[in-house]
């Protein structure tokens, strides 16, 4: 996926999870932040950010942070990118050979699922998960305890056990990643229903990506290690 309208600029402050304060070509501008996440480790003062100017005139904010450089990685910050770019992996036929039917925020019980899809003879159902978390090498989800993802892994294995594929996809929103894991640190409860999932048929892949200041591309398979 490509973005238009990318400028570089300066980080100064996170004053709530929605809004972000910037220098962007020396002047100041408040910044709509697209990933509600903590991100403290990603966004401290005077880190090299990258914004997407809006030709929205009635926007409240000009700007939209979509990038973070940290150290040697440049990390993707748009939380609506993994989808994108599962949705274009996917028609690309990276994962399936033959779909026949792809919908996104399909509905299943008490949940909506990323993707529903119908691809080679079977019905399956894909949660994505985006991460920018990382330490050492090692890619991490999630940052912050989160309920709704256990419950969206929880209602995976549901419906693997009446007979749907199922997967959970690992976006890992940068390059340089020796492995991912589960954040157990943060939300012990997230480990233990994937390693659930995984004992109940549910398929679980991580792949890193190929990160621009104006764009966002799946390339190589990552190790999970749960």
């Amino acid at each position: 996926m490509h973005y238009n309208n990318i400028k570089q600029a300066t980080f100064l402050e996170r004053p709530n999870r929605f809004i972000a304060h910037a220098l962007v070509h020396g002047q100041f501008e408040v910044v709509h932040v697209k990933n509600t996440g903590r991100c403290k480790e990603l966004l401290v003062p005077n880190a090299e950010i990258y914004v997407q100017e809006s030709d929205n005139p009635n926007r409240k904010t000009k700007w939209s942070l979509i990038g973070v450089r940290k150290g040697d990685k440049l990390i993707n910050m748009d939380s609506q990118a993994p989808n994108k770019v599962v949705k274009e992996w996917l028609l690309e036929g990276k994962l399936f050979n033959n779909i026949t039917h792809i919908k996104s925020e399909a509905k299943y019980k008490g949940s909506r699922f990323d993707f529903y899809v119908e691809a080679d003879g079977e019905k399956v159902y894909i949660e994505v998960k985006g991460v920018t978390l990382e330490n050492d090498g090692v890619a991490m989800f999630p940052d912050a305890p989160s309920e709704r993802a256990v419950r969206h892994v929880e209602e995976l294995i549901e419906a693997r056990k009446e007979g749907y594929q199922a997967y959970v996809i690992f976006v890992i929103k940068m390059k340089g990643i020796c492995y991912f894991t589960p954040n157990h640190f943060t939300h012990p409860a997230f480990k233990e229903v994937l390693i659930r999932a995984k004992e109940n048929g549910v398929d679980l892949l991580a792949y890193d990506c190929i990160v621009k200041p104006d764009s966002l591309e799946i390339d190589e398979p990552v190790l999970i290690r749960l």
